[in-house]
């Protein structure tokens, strides 16, 4: 193998690990998680931090509102997934079946019309 492939396997074989226990690269809704999170404790410890001028709480208010950010958006987008997970789930039935029951008795395009009289005389 020459040094480029080698190289180039490792850069893709990498992936980022928070505290060595989350894959963030491989775990959904993770990088958007922690991206709102950040984005969330710097705007709330900064705010704060201009109300109160005390340095050390602002710090700790802002850990709070990282912490709580990014578990409120890993939860909405975790069950955002799971219900677009159910409605594809649901969608391929209804292909599996249209695809086996079409043309059959039992499919309900071709159900006969019980209300409507027929068109002899």
């Amino acid at each position: 193998r020459s040094a480029m492939t080698e190289s180039g396997e490792e850069t893709e074989n990498k992936s980022f690990r928070l505290l060595g226990i989350l894959d963030v690269k491989n775990t959904p809704c993770a990088r958007d998680a922690i991206l709102h999170g950040a984005g969330g404790s710097f705007a709330i410890g900064l705010l704060h931090f201009l109300s109160t001028s005390r340095v050390r709480r602002s710090f700790h208010v802002g850990f709070a509102g990282f912490m709580l950010t990014t578990l409120g958006s890993w939860f909405y987008c975790r069950i955002n997934n799971a219900k677009l997970r159910v409605q594809q789930r649901m969608i391929q039935d209804g292909i599996k079946n249209k695809v086996v029951y079409e043309g059959t008795v039992l499919d309900p395009t071709n159900r006969p019309q019980g209300g409507k009289p027929s068109s002899a005389s």
